[in-house]
């Protein structure tokens, strides 16, 4: 009963029914699985009597954890997000449409952006071409017909010293562009309110949350920019 209840829920908020970035769903797939049972994801492999426990054990703290903090009322809000969690599946947009809905917070959306004097023609198309060194390999980037023309070109080429160290911030400077740059976007960015924006990249487990396999920085600092428009617009200084 509790594991065909557990898997009556959409998988997008299944995943994040706990409101935990680190475990995600884990303990309540491995619970309805029970020791010796499948959870309905492949790579969970067989359910041991020591995960079962586990599972157990991290249910016992977050209900010893709830009775520690009841009294207390949070100084800035819920902790948990009010709106259902939003997936973005990996798609392939290789030109604008009028009403783009979701498909435009996607980074290799054509929205034409322009940064420190140069424009590309996505957000994908300026992060790949600024993460290599060779000014004739940037401008092939740039004018790519697609952004994942823009990628196999970047992947071919030799990439700038420190570049992993520096891409989140690369890419939040690039987020905040487009949203600038487009205020229809940013409007479809704010209507998500305070979902967590699951962003899926087939390409890399580090932007992508890929079934909960990836680390999906592309939908937390999507996350990041949408919270600095919400403060633009409540007036609050400095932001």
């Amino acid at each position: 009963m509790a594991r065909t209840a557990f898997l009556a829920v959409p998988e997008t908020q299944r995943r994040y029914a706990l409101g935990d970035m680190d475990s995600k769903d884990w303990p309540l797939r491995v619970l309805v699985a029970g020791p010796g049972g499948r959870t309905y994801l492949s790579f969970d492999g067989t359910v041991t009597q020591e995960d079962y426990n586990s599972a157990l054990a991290y249910f016992d703290e977050r209900v010893r954890w709830r009775a520690e903090r009841s009294p207390h009322v949070p100084a800035d809000g819920p902790a948990m997000p009010q709106a259902p969690a939003l997936q973005l599946y990996h798609s392939f947009p290789n030109k604008p449409v009028e009403d783009p809905g979701k498909l435009g917070l996607r980074h290799d959306y054509p929205a034409p952006i322009t940064v420190a004097d140069s424009a590309y023609p996505s957000v994908a198309h300026a992060y790949w071409a600024l993460s290599v060194t060779g000014p004739e390999t940037r401008h092939a980037i740039t004018t790519a017909e697609t952004a994942a023309a823009a990628r196999k070109l970047a992947t071919e080429a030799p990439r700038r010293e420190g570049w992993e160290d520096a891409r989140t911030a690369v890419m939040t400077s690039l987020l905040r562009a487009k949203y600038d740059q487009h205020p229809m976007l940013a409007k479809i960015l704010l209507a998500t309110d305070d979902a967590t924006l699951i962003y899926d990249d087939m390409n890399s487990s580090f932007w992508g949350d890929n079934a909960g396999r990836g680390r999906n920085w592309a939908g937390r600092l999507l996350e990041l920019v949408r919270s600095e428009l919400h403060a633009r617009q409540a007036g609050i200084p400095g932001v």
